[in-house]
Parts: structure tokens; C-alpha cells; sequence
């Protein structure tokens, strides 16, 4: 059972709570690969999406999840809500309180929204990524992922190569990885990498080669389009040549090493498409591990109630 009342990240959660949430999204999973999708877990219980940013894949996902397991669901975007009319977080979150709900996931643009929420509700609280800060549950269905493949995280060596600097799945991959016994692997340009990652328990590595030598895991992150206005890098050719994940790098890799990357990918600028739909990519495997982490999540948090 989890110690806390809201999942806001892998910073804060223990190493047990993590590997309970895995191994309950691994036994959603395998009901999810029977095509098992009408489950009594969430039966009379309510979980509200409130979304202050675009998205398709963690969004889609939670709803799933919550409706999987018979949950009212009901989706919220600041951009057709009382946002718009000058409604604070607090007051809405006092709102939907008030409307009885039991679960608000919710995505912010700024890092520590998700904590401030959940001070003001007794509903539980889902951070589904905040700023910078943190995205617990796609680090949660990346190590669901790799632990499927492997047994256990224990003693894996995983690099991530991308935009760490502005990247939250980066965060909170180092976070639950390491405490599961993984070693993490970080390398990007010297712009896009934060000065004390490494304080943080990443390896953080001169090159692409030194960071995937001997790796069980080379997992791409998102170069974010929207901020290369602030010329971190000179153009997207130059990155993919000098700093994307390719054949080349791959072979420096264990051989069979997982590919992975959270989406959507920048196809010939992360990872070329050889690699994205290679035999060793668990890309579109990662997508079914996110509705079943989201659903393990939801089922232990609400499980405290009964």
C-alpha cells in the first residue's frame, strides 16, 4: 500500500512503494494482453483529468486507465475552462472537491503545481508532469517496460540522450532507476544538460559512445521545438549528427539493447526510423505499459479507502 496520499513523483516515493506500483502494473498489463478491459477496481469512484498543457498520450492513457477499471471520468482543459476567466488553480481544485471527486491528474506548466494542489484538496492527486520538475508515471511505465524485458532493474545500465535540461521524464527516471539499483547514464550537448544532474545520481558522460558502452537500455528524450528559439543547438541536422541516438551508437551497446524513448519522436533527429521501428525498440510497448502503470496507480491510491 502507499504511504502517501498523492503520487507527485519518484523523488519522494521509497524504493518499495515504486516496486509495488510495478508489480501491480505488471498484472494489469497482462489482463490489458488478454484484452481483459472491464475491471470492478474503480467501481463508484471518480477521476477528473486537468490538463494546463497539450496532450495525447498521458492524457489518453489515464482516461483509459480510469475507464478499464469502471471509474467516471470526466476531462478538464484550461483552455475551455474557468482558467480562462481568471480561476486560480486552488479555487478549482476546491471546486472539483466539492464536486466529490476522488482522483485529479493534472499537468502544469510550472514544476510544484501538482504539490500545491494536492495541499488543498482531500481528493487524491496524479502529477502528470509539472515544468521542469517531474513525470512520474511515464518513468514508472519506462521501468514497467524494462523490467518485463529483464526480470528486474537491479544492475541495469540505462542511458538517456536527449534534451535532459528541460526534460521532468528525465528526472524521474534517475530518481526511480537508481533507487531500484540502476545505474543511469546521461549525455547531451553541454546547453542541454543541468550542472547538477550529476549530484543527482547521473553518470554523466562525454559522449553518445562512452554513455551507451555496455547499456542494457539507450532511451531517446524529445528535442523540444518549441524551445530552440534559445539556440541550444545550432540547427536539428547538426543535432542529429553530433548528438542523436543511430546504428552506430547502438552497437556500442550490449548487444540486443532496448531502445525506448517516452514520444512523440523527432524521426531522424533522436533516433533514426531504422532504430524507432528496429526488432529491439519497446517504443509502442511503452504506450500499453503507461495505461498499465496509470492503472496501478489509480487502483492503490483509491485501494487506501476501502
Amino acid at each position: 500500500m502507499l504511504k502517501h496520499k498523492d503520487v507527485l513523483g519518484l523523488y519522494e516515493l521509497s524504493a518499495e512503494e515504486i516496486d509495488e506500483i510495478l508489480t501491480v502494473g505488471m498484472s494489469m498489463k497482462k489482463l490489458l494482453k488478454q484484452n481483459i478491459k472491464r475491471l470492478p477496481h474503480l467501481q463508484g469512484k471518480s477521476v477528473t483529468t486537468l490538463f494546463y498543457e497539450n496532450s495525447t498520450r498521458t492524457r489518453c492513457s489515464f482516461e483509459l486507465a480510469a475507464k478499464y477499471m469502471g471509474a467516471h471520468v470526466v476531462n478538464i482543459s484550461a483552455s475551455s475552462s474557468s482558467v480562462q476567466k481568471g480561476e486560480t488553480l486552488v479555487d478549482t481544485g476546491k471546486t472539483l472537491d466539492a464536486m466529490k471527486n476522488d482522483v485529479i491528474v493534472i499537468r502544469h506548466p510550472m514544476g510544484g503545481a501538482p504539490a500545491l494542489l494536492a495541499k488543498t484538496v482531500q481528493a487524491h492527486v496524479v502529477n502528470a508532469g509539472d515544468g521542469m520538475n517531474e513525470h512520474p508515471s511515464q518513468a514508472l511505465l519506462d521501468m514497467l517496460t524494462m523490467r518485463e524485458n529483464f526480470g528486474s532493474l537491479q544492475g541495469l545500465t540505462v542511458a538517456i540522450l536527449g534534451d535532459i535540461r528541460h526534460s521532468r521524464v528525465a528526472k524521474s527516471n534517475l530518481f526511480g532507476l537508481t533507487k531500484l539499483g540502476a545505474t543511469v547514464r546521461m549525455y547531451a550537448p553541454r546547453t542541454l544538460i543541468p550542472s547538477e544532474i550529476g549530484r543527482m545520481g547521473a553518470v554523466v558522460c562525454r559522449s553518445r559512445e562512452e554513455a551507451a558502452e555496455g547499456a542494457d537500455v539507450v532511451m531517446g528524450l524529445r528535442i523540444q521545438l518549441e524551445r530552440q528559439h534559445a539556440g541550444n543547438f545550432p540547427s536539428l541536422g547538426e543535432y542529429a549528427k553530433f548528438y542523436g541516438v543511430n546504428e552506430e551508437v547502438m552497437r556500442c551497446a550490449k548487444p540486443g539493447a532496448l531502445v525506448m524513448h517516452p514520444g512523440p519522436v523527432n524521426r531522424g533527429v533522436e533516433l533514426t526510423s531504422t532504430l524507432i521501428d528496429g526488432e529491439t525498440s519497446r517504443i509502442e510497448e511503452q504506450v500499453l505499459s503507461g495505461i498499465a502503470v496509470r492503472m496501478a496507480i489509480l487502483f492503490l491510491l483509491t485501494k487506501q479507502e476501502i
